[in-house]
C-alpha cells in the first residue's frame, strides 16, 4: 500500500502506531543515552535481530517495523537523553519529526515545479525569511536583489557552496583569476575539503590562538598575499567561524569583516553552530558581524532541533546565486521557464532532494521567533550552569567559558590517557556520551549541550559519572 494519495493516510496510521511502540520499547530496553557493551555487543544484537536481510518471503510490514525500528532504537545514541552530549547532534522536536513524516509520505522532489508545486513556493518563502534574519538591513522581500538562502544537507555542503560562489564571482569580476582562500586554524575541516573538491589552492591558514581567529594575523596574511600579487583587487575569500566544533568559540566577526573590507576580500562565515543565536535578542550580539558577510552557513539541525538535514547558506544579494543556474530540458526547458514555471535547478547542486523545508516551516510557525529564542537561551544557560559547576570543582580544569553551548574540561592534574580512557569507559557502559577535543597540546572532554530540557540535576549527574569513571580508570592504570 502506498503512503500517498487519498487512501495513503489510512494505510500509514496503523504503521505509525507500530513505529511509535517500537521506539518506546527500544528506549526502555536501552535504558540510557546509548547501548551498553561497545561496538561488538551492539553489532551482535543487530545481527541477531535482523537475521536474513533479504528473506525469500517477506515477514510483513508490522513485523518488519517492529523488529528493525526496535533494534535501531535499542542500539541508538539518543540525543534526547541529557547525558548524550558529545556532538552537534540535536534531539529533534516532535513537531518537526511529525512534519518530516508528511514530507516522506508526499515525497516531493525539489528539482522541478511539476514535482513540488507547493513545497517549492514554501521553500522560497522560508529561505528568504531566514536570510532576512541573517541580513536584517538588506532589501525587502520583494526586491530582486534582496537576501535569500539555499537549503543544504548541512554545514559541509553550505561551506562548499560559499566557496563555489566566491570562486565563480572571482572568475567573472577579476577576469578569470583564481580565488585565494584564507581561513583560521580553527576552521571546520569541510572548508579544506571544499577547496580540494573545487580545485582551489589549499587555504592559507592563519593562527587561531585559543581557538579564535586572530584579526592581526589575518591582516598580516592578507598583506603578504597583496605583496605577492594575490591582493590589490585580486580575489581573496576569508572564512571565519561562529561556533567552532571543538569549543563553540566565535571569531571576532566585526574586526574580521573590517580587515576583509580593507583588503577588498570577500567574507564567508561558517555559523553552522552559532547562527541560531540570531533568534534570541539577548544572544544576537554574540554573532554581531554576520550581517557584514557575503555568505553565511547555518544549520537548524544543530541548535534548531530539526531532524537531519536542515542546513542553509544565506546571502545578502540573491543575484549572486545565478552562477548556479543549470539547464536540463526535461526539468527546466526554456519555453517552460518563459511561460512562468519556476526554475528549481539553480537552488541546489543536487537534483533529486527532499522537501526539508517543510519541517522547518512547521517548527517556525509552531514556536515563532520567541519560542525558538527561548529554546536557544535555555540551552546556552545550561552550558553556563555546567561551566560554573566545573569551575568550582577542584577535581576539574575548565578550558573556557562557553561562547554557545559547548563546555570543555579535563581532570585537574590528569593526563591525556586518562581523558581517553574515561570517555571510552562511559561509552562502553552506556552511561554517557562525551566528545573529545585536542586543544593547546592536550586532550579534553567536550560536552555539547543541545537539549533545552536538560536540568541541573542532569548536569550534576554527568559530572559525578565522569569523576567516578576517572577514579576507576586511574585505579585500573595503577593495577
Amino acid at each position: 500500500m502506498l503512503a500517498g494519495g487519498a487512501v495513503g493516510p489510512a494505510a500509514l496510521r496503523p504503521l505509525l502506531g507500530t513505529v511509535v511502540g517500537a521506539l518506546s520499547r527500544g528506549a526502555v530496553e536501552r535504558g540510557g543515552p546509548l547501548p551498553r557493551g561497545g561496538p561488538e555487543a551492539v553489532a551482535a544484537q543487530v545481527r541477531e535481530a535482523v537475521g536474513a536481510v533479504l528473506p525469500e518471503e517477506g515477514r510483513g510490514a508490522m513485523e518488519a517495523l517492529d523488529v528493525l525500528v526496535g533494534a535501531v532504537a535499542r542500539g541508538a545514541a539518543d540525543p534526547a537523553d541529557p547525558l548524550c552530549a558529545a556532538h552537534l547532534h540535536c534531539p529533534p522536536l516532535a513537531v518537526a519529526a511529525a512534519a518530516d513524516v508528511a514530507a516522506s509520505a508526499l515525497n516531493p522532489s525539489m528539482d522541478s515545479w511539476d514535482q513540488a508545486p507547493a513545497a517549492s513556493e514554501l521553500e522560497v518563502l522560508v529561505c528568504r525569511a531566514l536570510a532576512r534574519l541573517v541580513f536584517p538591513g538588506s532589501d525587502g522581500a520583494d526586491s530582486a536583489a534582496g537576501p535569500d538562502a539555499l537549503v543544504t544537507t548541512g554545514g559541509t555542503e553550505a561551506n562548499q557552496l560559499g566557496l563555489l560562489l566566491a570562486r565563480e564571482q572571482a572568475r567573472r569580476v577579476a577576469g578569470g583569476g583564481p580565488a585565494r582562500l584564507v581561513c583560521g586554524a580553527n576552521a571546520h575541516h569541510s572548508v579544506h575539503r571544499a577547496a580540494w573538491l573545487l580545485g582551489m589552492e589549499a587555504p592559507l591558514v592563519v593562527p587561531a590562538p585559543r581557538g579564535v581567529l586572530d584579526p592581526v594575523a589575518l591582516e598580516s596574511a592578507l598583506g603578504v598575499l597583496a605583496r605577492a600579487g594575490a591582493g590589490a583587487g585580486a580575489p581573496v575569500l576569508v572564512v571565519a567561524t561562529a561556533g567552532t566544533t571543538d569549543t563553540g568559540a566565535i571569531d571576532p566577526l566585526p574586526r574580521i569583516a573590517e580587515v576583509a573590507r580593507r583588503h577588498g576580500a570577500r567574507l564567508h562565515v561558517d555559523a553552522a553552530y552559532g547562527g541560531p543565536l540570531l533568534f534570541g535578542a539577548g544572544l544576537r550580539d554574540r554573532v554581531a558581524g554576520l550581517e557584514r558577510a557575503d555568505s553565511v552557513t547555518f544549520d537548524l539541525h544543530k541548535l534548531g532541533w530539526q531532524p537531519v538535514a536542515a542546513g542553509f547558506l544565506a546571502v545578502p544579494d540573491r543575484t549572486v546565486l545565478r552562477v548556479l543556474d543549470h539547464r536540463a530540458d526535461y526539468l527546466n526547458a526554456d519555453d517552460d521557464t518563459e511561460a512562468g514555471l519556476p526554475d528549481l535547478l539553480g537552488r541546489s547542486l543536487r537534483t533529486t532532494r527532499r522537501p526539508d523545508v517543510l519541517k522547518v516551516a512547521v517548527t517556525l510557525r509552531a514556536l515563532g521567533r520567541a519560542g525558538m529564542a527561548r529554546l536557544v537561551e535555555r540551552t546556552c544557560a545550561a552550558a553556563v550552569e555546567l561551566a560554573d559547576r566545573l569551575a568550582r570543582d577542584e577535581r576539574f580544569e575548565l578550558y573556557a567559558r562557553p561562547a554557545v553551548s559547548t563546555v570543555v574540561f579535563r581532570p585537574a592534574g590528569g593526563d591525556d590517557a586518562v581523558v581517553a580512557r574515561v570517555r571510552r569507559r562511559l561509552l562502553e557502559r552506556g552511561q554517557a556520551v562525551l566528545g573529545r577535543a585536542a586543544l593547546d597540546g592536550r586532550l579534553w572532554w567536550k560536552v555539547t549541550l543541545l537539549n533545552p530540557a536538560v536540568r541541573g540535576s542532569d548536569l550534576a549527574a554527568l559530572v559525578e559519572l565522569v569523576a567516578e569513571a576517572e577514579d576507576s580508570a586511574c585505579e585500573g592504570a595503577d593495577a
